[in-house]
């Protein structure tokens, strides 16, 4: 394999699409560092392990020796992003994206090289456009190139309200390619719209249009929607270690190898090799550990993922239930609670729907004998000793 090749895979390794990759391929034959671009809204003051699947990347490219451009995007999380949303969302305050901004400036050094990364505010040249400014670049994007974005067109023919601020959005996010020059900016999937606006806004100035990477989106420790704070399933970089190591010993064996995959720095050929151990019978437990242990060691030190581990082994091992247990009462109806209603009132589930997930997963136990069956009924005057994945435990009797 080639020098060239072999930085190739490593950039291209866990990523979605890479657009056009032979632009990319032609970018680091010059042997020229490439500018390379990440950005993120302010929109919550913690990053969580979703956002360091582009901040991973943005590693690797810091690794080859590429200029990185971390931008916060404090401007344009004043808009705040359309991307996925069904309805118009309400903006941040300047108060609030200025305390979150800050927030993350600290975070991302825990992954990247200070002496080696630029960080960049757009508002610093947002802001200083004029309304004149403004309109002529909100004149290079036609309405009906913006109806083309998958969730403007759904809410176009749902009759669901569109505002004007919301298309300046990805204009916005093209222009700061411009003004970044970027080579390379890195999205996920649900960014593609607006990776490629920044390739044409780029072209309309006269610039060589970047290549656009796109990761995946990570999925949360429910294991089916995108990691998000507001949907608690979230794992934070700033969390305890703890707290951390027992969020990332929760989530089902399926998981952990997208997560071996999208976190790790472990390479292509070991996490195939653990893979192979797991079919021929190693414990996945012990695997998850290794990943648990990994990732706090990233984000606090060695010290403590190694005491986040006995503690949990000394909590969860061997089959012992922790004597902490919290217990609650849950009322039944006609002296009867069916198991899905059970664990949503005993606060172990958000709802019936992730309950029913659950126990599909073979993540739900009671009295440390795994449920199967989604229709379970608990009779009134039982109490029982129910689990949800490693972490979520409670002492319930049904009344």
């Amino acid at each position: 394999m080639s020098a060239l090749d072999e930085k190739l895979e490593i950039i291209a390794r866990g990523s979605h699409e890479i657009l056009p990759l032979d632009e990319l391929r032609e970018k680091l034959k010059t042997g020229k560092p490439l500018r390379v671009k990440a950005g993120f809204d302010p929109t919550a003051p913690d990053l969580h392990l979703g956002h360091t699947v582009l901040i991973n990347k943005l590693k690797h490219f810091q690794d080859l020796g590429h200029e990185i451009l971390y931008l916060i995007g404090d401007f344009t999380a004043l808009i705040g992003d359309p991307t996925g949303k069904t309805a118009t969302r309400p903006p941040l305050t300047p108060e609030e994206v200025a305390h979150n901004a800050k927030s993350f400036e600290q975070q991302i050094f825990k992954i990247l090289d200070p002496d080696k990364t630029e960080v960049l505010f757009n508002s610093d040249w947002i802001s200083k456009m004029t309304p004149a400014e403004l309109i002529q670049l909100a004149s290079r994007y036609s309405v009906a190139r913006m109806l083309e974005r998958d969730d403007f067109h759904k809410r176009y023919t749902s009759g669901k309200s569109i505002a004007i601020h919301e298309f300046l959005y990805p204009l916005i996010q093209g222009y700061d390619s411009v003004v970044m020059r970027a080579d390379v900016e890195l999205g996920g999937t649900d960014q593609k719209f607006n990776l490629l606006v920044g390739r044409e806004l780029q072209k309309q100035f006269g610039q060589p249009p970047q290549v656009t990477l796109m990761m995946p989106i990570l999925e949360g420790t429910d294991g089916t929607q995108k990691m998000s704070k507001s949907l608690g399933n979230y794992i934070g970089i700033n969390e305890p270690a703890d707290e951390m190591f027992g969020k990332l010993m929760s989530i089902s064996d399926e998981l952990m190898w997208r997560y071996f995959e999208l976190l790790s720095y472990r390479s292509v050929q070991e996490i195939a090799a653990l893979k192979k151990e797991a079919a021929e019978g190693r414990n996945p437990r012990d695997i998850k550990i290794m990943l648990g242990q990994e990732l706090v060691t990233r984000f606090h030190s060695a010290t403590a993922a190694r005491e986040a581990a006995a503690h949990f082994i000394e909590r969860f091992g061997q089959g012992r239930l922790p004597e902490d247990i919290p217990e609650c009462q849950v009322r039944s109806e006609d002296g009867q609670v069916m198991i899905g209603y059970l664990l949503k009132s005993a606060g172990l589930t958000k709802s019936t729907a992730e309950s029913l997930r659950m126990i599909k997963q073979g993540a739900v136990r009671i009295d440390q004998q795994r449920i199967e069956d989604p229709k379970l009924v608990v009779a009134a005057g039982e109490t029982l000793v129910v689990q949800v994945g490693k972490r979520r435990i409670a002492r319930v009797t049904v009344t």
